[in-house]
């Protein structure tokens, strides 16, 4: 063969070969990085999409759960890992825009070490009271609260829990003087709402529908943007007359920062057609939880914003780890 014809053979190859590679990607399983340990919502959320994508690109996601430091283990370790596209981290919003504010050596930075591939559910707390106080709706409680302040309490599982945060932010969009009332466990902090010891909380959605049904708790309003589709007659605390008031426990798919915008566009396409699957829908309905997929800009820009909102409601509220 002619010297130039050669050069020009190995050229084409050259050019071709990565879209090969690419074509080929994934020839083996996938590892999912959980940062929690087993049975919780994030193990829930990570083994229904892990089996879901499984299917979709015909390779198994293996799930890794890391649980310890408040999910700063599981981070570690997937910021460390080659970026291959075969080791994947679950993002949560307590690694992604919480933990960055609470640790001061924190082991990784969640936008300069990850790509951000899709958003996969968002998690709604609810706001109930005790049926004994004298407000039907958000509006009333508030302006209850600000006719006594400092006498009234909110119940959390503990501090730097979600629904210690999103008490928190309730407090500085209202404008009121409500105490916070730390539990070992949202479910203690529950019962004491429901005996009369504690006025309200805001907790997780699906336990507290049985109470709410059975007229033993009041639901006032959920945190998501847009109403829950596992209760969606009570309305948002935003359209409550709080503009603005948005709190969820979300995941979404993250990967090391130097893995190819190609494998990241090809995972999120993926990912993509497993949101839109009807029993993915019902199934997360089931645990109270919405199935809402993005662009990995969309993600990127929402942990900046929620990354930023709970920054500011950690000074405000001059939150620190146990």
């Amino acid at each position: 063969m002619p010297q130039t014809n050669r050069a020009a053979l190995i050229a084409l190859l050259a050019a071709l070969l990565p879209a090969t590679a690419l074509a080929a990607y994934p020839d083996r399983p996938i590892r999912l990085m959980l940062p929690f340990p087993p049975g919780g919502p994030s193990d829930i959320v990570g083994r229904m999409f892990a089996q879901k994508l499984g299917e979709s690109i015909g390779q198994q996601i293996v799930i890794d759960n890391r649980g310890g430091a408040a999910g700063n283990i599981a981070c570690e370790i997937a910021k460390n890992a080659a970026p291959d596209g075969y080791t994947l981290l679950q993002g949560t919003v307590g690694t992604m825009s919480i933990n960055p504010h609470l640790y001061k050596n924190l082991p990784y930075d969640p936008l300069r070490d990850f790509a951000p591939v899709s958003l996969l559910t968002e998690t709604p707390y609810l706001l109930v009271t005790n049926p004994k106080l004298p407000a039907n709706n958000v509006k009333e409680l508030v302006a209850l609260a600000k006719t006594q302040p400092g006498k009234f309490n909110f119940a959390s599982g503990g501090v730097g829990t979600g629904n210690h945060f999103s008490g928190e932010l309730f407090k500085t969009l209202a404008g009121i003087d409500v105490v916070h009332v730390p539990y070992k466990g949202s479910g203690v902090g529950m019962n004491d709402v429901l005996s009369g010891q504690v006025q309200m909380m805001f907790i997780n959605l699906l336990p507290a529908m049985p109470y709410v049904t059975q007229g033993r708790l009041r639901g006032l309003g959920v945190t998501s943007a847009k109403r829950s589709i596992a209760a969606p007659d009570i309305p948002t605390i935003a359209e409550s007359g709080f503009p603005g008031y948005q709190s969820t426990s979300w995941h979404g798919i993250m990967a090391p920062i130097k893995t190819s915008a190609a494998i990241v566009k090809q995972l999120h396409a993926e990912l993509a057609k497993v949101s839109q699957q009807p029993d993915v829908k019902k199934r997360m309905a089931s645990q109270g939880t919405d199935v809402s997929g993005s662009t990995p800009e969309e993600f990127r820009k929402m942990i900046q914003v929620e990354s930023a909102k709970w920054a500011n409601v950690i000074k405000t509220a001059g939150i620190k780890p146990e």
